[in-house]
């Protein structure tokens, strides 16, 4: 199997959007899912754990600070069970893409990654963005569809099938992934 890892995306989020609402409720039903690929991949020590995450423009802002502001945010209870622990790599982002201006692609690279794994959130933007570069780089590229959270159902699911038809994502439930071992 190839190296791989698992890119978690987005999920330090103090849901304080127009559209959170929305993206909350998908998330409530897609972490239990993140949570069990999150630990699954913890088990494995040739998985590499890697989390990306929208700094909100806060350019001196720390991991730290972003865990915070998400604990305080309008639902703690879709961050707490997903912070990253202080052991895995975390790359705070500013764009849609997790590779886009971040040193993922390096990161990647040092650990000899083959195949990306990417869970979080939103379906239809940054996880669909960051498959793109990934495919875009050489990377195979997994997507568990119900350990993604999306905010227009209609949107995650041509993302979704863009991902497989035009990346060649592979699509499949979070329990289906396999990560080596």
């Amino acid at each position: 199997m190839p190296r791989t890892a698992l890119l978690v995306v987005d999920m330090l989020n103090p849901y304080d959007h127009d559209d959170a609402d929305q993206l909350a409720e998908s998330v409530r039903e897609c972490l239990p899912q993140m949570v069990e690929l999150r630990d699954r991949a913890r088990e494995h020590d040739d998985v590499l754990l890697v989390y990306a995450n929208d700094n909100y423009e806060q350019w001196s802002a720390t991991r730290d600070d972003l865990v915070r502001g998400a604990l305080d945010g309008a639902h703690p209870d879709l961050v707490e069970p997903i912070v990253p622990s202080r052991d895995v790599p975390f790359l705070p982002k500013g764009r849609h893409s997790a590779f886009y201006e971040t040193p993922l692609s390096h990161l990647l690279q040092l650990h000899e990654i083959e195949r990306l794994v990417i869970a979080g959130q939103v379906t239809e933007q940054c996880v669909f963005y960051t498959a793109l570069d990934a495919y875009l780089r050489g990377f195979e590229v997994e997507i568990p569809g119900d350990a993604v959270a999306h905010i227009e159902p209609r949107f995650a699911e041509a993302a979704l099938g863009m991902a497989e038809h035009n990346l060649h994502a592979e699509i499949a439930p979070a329990g289906e992934v396999a990560l080596p071992g």
